[in-house]
């Protein structure tokens, strides 16, 4: 049974995919909300972690682009790069996440949408990340 705060990275995540090409986040969360029958606090969640990934987006990029160099954010797979998003937010923004749950529920997202290389490559610069910044918790 998939918890309530995996469901709710899960509708971050297919929110922040679609943000990529519609610019309307309310109304995709409200979509995903109710389409996928989320209770009120995955919605609550998932509508936090948009927000806070849109907040600091041009920071987050910078900090992706920082340990990621060989691949450029503009060329990465779209939903590898809104994993990074997500991911480096609970990191390094929201710490109501542990550093471990985020990084693994990161590469669990990158197995479920993600190519077969995605979670080698969201664990890899997390990885980075969390050695620079040494929050480890």
């Amino acid at each position: 049974m998939t918890g309530v705060r995996r469901k709710a990275r899960i509708a971050a995540l297919q929110a922040l995919y679609q943000m990529d090409y519609i610019h309307r986040p309310e109304e995709i969360l409200a979509r995903l909300a109710s389409h996928k029958g989320l209770p009120q606090e995955a919605h609550d969640f998932s509508k936090d972690l948009v927000q806070g990934v849109l907040q600091n987006k041009t920071e987050l990029d910078n900090i992706i682009r920082r340990f990621a160099p060989a691949f450029p954010l503009e060329q990465m797979a779209v939903i590898d790069r809104n994993i990074l998003r997500l991911a480096v937010f609970e990191i390094l923004f929201d710490s109501g996440t542990p550093t471990k749950v985020a990084i693994n529920e990161a590469v669990e997202l990158a197995k479920d949408f993600g190519s077969d290389s995605s979670p080698r490559l969201i664990n890899g610069v997390l990885g980075s990340v969390v050695k620079e910044y040494s929050r480890s918790d």
